[in-house]
């Protein structure tokens, strides 16, 4: 029965596929795509995908049920908490202008089976949060119409009485968005253009909205006869925040598009900051207009803006209102469909998932076919589904993925630069280093049987120090550490980040409601997991980071992607039991299509050596000498006998 269980060299070789990280070509910016994308294009997007439906519904939902007015303060918060995400995504958009997010940014520094399941939660996130605008969209034009389309529908075709479908099939939803899918395939230029409209239809609105609504403000819907300024309390505040968090989520589109910017190390960080500073001011202020026109318990969820106007007597200036709101959902269903298949193309095109989503069409530059079927799906499901109960994935595919760019950012900062070696003529030796050794500065790399060794002076304090080693002035005290390969301390240590953090979560979210843990164990477990944070974060903060000035880094790494870990898993926490099941059920199919094709096809697959064909070089200490010897060995041509034996060749010496 032994015979049949996998050895140990089988399952570290199986470890090493599943994280392996993306090979980046030298040329970043060379690609099949039209690089017409300017700063103002970008900013567009990013406000496009932000400033939607939420803001003309979020608001009042949040402020009648939630919070109350501090929905202002709720939004404060979760722009500034979107603000930690954002300067992640910033950073890795500056430095990786390749279409795929999230997926491309865990992609190259976690591991490939990562970043086929972020990618994998990000095509539905995108999928159900573009077919949800498309039925908000048609539900608020028909209330224009006083429901005659809805009316119609279940007249002439009939209702559903079945679980997870909806009522009556939307057809002017799955309509809205055949026509989008058309115009997103006619290019990168023509999608900008018509998001241009309708954001400056939408910023107008906007306008309008802040102008008359400070005209029309009341100061005492803030008093307390009408339930004071935070009728719900703190926890009133935090709750709105956790929803208010999800109306940024929008600004993924910008790092999505960066490999069609004309300058995307300097446009893709400039758009991210200035799309979200625009959409959190504009949150804030249409939080606190609204509030202020009307008192907030008197709101309409569905429609707050426009009733408030109703209800003030500018019955003109509600129907304005709504047209403008449709204009926002028009950006939010073009930023969908425009960033969704970019980010299949970005899979296909790494192998894995099918080949077919990586073609271009030749004179559009986009991936034509990817958008027709991604469209067309999303038209269906717009057409026959209940979104309601599907929406929250949303939140944790978002909150996923931001963890993971989080997280990507400290093992990418803290990783040796990779510098550009020329290629050898076939057939060629590299030849051996003169024996005045390296240039200044430099260090020379040498590849073993398993990895990578650098001969360093034996003064180390004299040197400059790469990423990923322990600081100078840490060695006396952690000399133990400096054993280890640069950059794995760093790699451990942020997984005990996230393990610290997911406990602490835990037991925030869960310590005194499902747990009942009594107070000394609960503060106990408290202090030990902020403790295995905090050691974790100062673990990290010991060793050497890059130092890029050439393309924009976040500041305070790696506290600030730390800070962003922790608020993202406790938001996911704080969803409901049936979301992590349908999360699960969807995590088990994307494994079934990895393993089933995504890991056979990955091109980092084909691109490992065979070893027939590698030629294994090691590196030879005379005693008594720090000069090397590099000496090539080339395998046997049987292919039965295994590359030689470092030690016996040395031997023979």
């Amino acid at each position: 029965m032994a015979r049949w269980l996998p050895r140990s060299a089988d399952l570290t070789r199986f470890c090493q596929k599943l994280n392996r990280v993306k090979t980046l070509e030298d040329d970043m910016m060379e690609t099949s795509f039209n690089r017409c994308l300017s700063t103002i294009d970008l900013t567009l997007l990013g406000i496009g995908g932000m400033v939607g439906s939420g803001l003309y519904v979020l608001t009042g939902t949040v402020a009648k049920e939630i919070a109350g007015p501090a929905v202002i303060v709720s939004f404060i918060i979760a722009g500034f908490a979107s603000l930690l995400a954002a300067l992640c995504y910033a950073e890795f958009g500056a430095r990786v202008p390749k279409t795929g997010s999230a997926y491309m940014f865990t992609y190259v520094s976690v591991g490939e089976i990562w970043a086929f399941l972020i990618g994998w939660n990000v095509l539905l996130e995108y999928m159900i949060g573009g077919a949800a605008v498309a039925r908000a969209w048609s539900g608020y034009l028909d209330s224009i119409f006083n429901h005659k389309i809805k009316n119609f529908t279940e007249t002439h075709i009939g209702t559903w009485q079945v679980p997870f479908l909806a009522h009556y099939p939307d057809f002017l939803a799955a309509g809205i968005l055949l026509v989008a899918t058309a115009f997103i395939s006619f290019g990168a230029k023509v999608s900008s253009w018509l998001n241009h409209v309708f954001s400056a239809i939408s910023m107008g609105v906007i306008l309008f909205i802040l102008i008359m609504g400070f005209i029309l403000a009341q100061p005492k819907n803030w008093s307390a006869q009408e339930g004071g300024f935070a009728p719900y309390g703190l926890s009133g505040i935090m709750a709105g925040t956790a929803t208010c968090f999800y109306a940024f989520v929008g600004f993924d589109v910008i790092a999505a598009s960066s490999e069609e910017a004309r300058n995307p190390q300097r446009a893709v960080p400039r758009a991210i900051a200035f799309s979200l500073g625009l959409a959190t001011g504009a949150y804030i202020l249409v939080s606190m207009v609204l509030t202020l026109m009307v008192p907030w318990h008197t709101l309409n969820p569905d429609s707050a803006l426009a009733d408030a106007f109703y209800r003030r007597g500018y019955s003109w200036a509600g129907f304005l209102v709504a047209a403008g709101s449709i204009c926002a959902m028009n950006t939010v269903l073009l930023s969908n469909l425009f960033s969704l298949p970019r980010i299949v193309y970005a899979m296909a095109e790494d192998g894995l998932f099918f080949q077919v989503f990586s073609r271009v069409h030749p004179r559009t530059q986009v991936p034509v076919i990817g958008i027709v079927v991604f469209g067309v799906l999303m038209a269906l499901l717009a057409l026959i589904f209940d979104l309601e109960a599907l929406v929250q994935f949303l939140s944790i595919g978002t909150l996923l993925a931001y963890t993971f760019v989080a997280a990507s950012i400290i093992v990418l900062r803290f990783q040796q630069q990779k510098v550009d070696v020329p290629a050898q003529p076939a057939g060629r030796q590299p030849s051996p280093e003169p024996s005045d050794g390296p240039a200044a500065g430099e260090l020379k790399e040498y590849e073993s049987f398993s990895d990578k060794l650098q001969l360093v002076d034996g003064d180390k304090s004299k040197e400059q120090r790469e990423p990923g080693q322990l600081k100078a002035a840490f060695e006396p005290y952690l000399e133990f550490l400096s054993d280890f390969y640069p950059g794995e301390v760093v790699t451990v240590a942020v997984v005990t980040l996230m393990v610290s953090a997911i406990c602490l979560c835990s037991i925030l979210v869960f310590g005194n409601t499902h747990l009942h843990l009594p107070t000394w164990s609960y503060s106990l477990l408290l202090v030990l997991f902020s403790l295995g944070f905090l050691l974790s974060l100062l673990l990290i903060w010991a060793h050497e980071q890059q130092r890029n000035t050439q393309t924009f880094q976040i500041p305070l790494v790696p506290l600030s992607p730390a800070l962003s870990i922790v608020l993202n898993i406790y938001l996911m926490l704080k969803l409901n039991y049936m979301t992590w099941l349908r999360f699960a059920i969807w995590l088990m199919l994307g494994l079934l299509v990895y393993f089933g094709y995504g890991i056979w096809h990955s091109k980092e697959n084909l691109r490992e050596p065979k070893p027939q064909r590698v030629s294994a070089r090691y590196v030879v200490f005379p005693s008594g000498s720090l000069e090397e010897t590099v000496q090539a060995v080339q395998p046997s041509p049987q292919p039965a006998v295994g590359l030689p034996d470092a030690d016996t060749e040395e031997s023979k010496r």
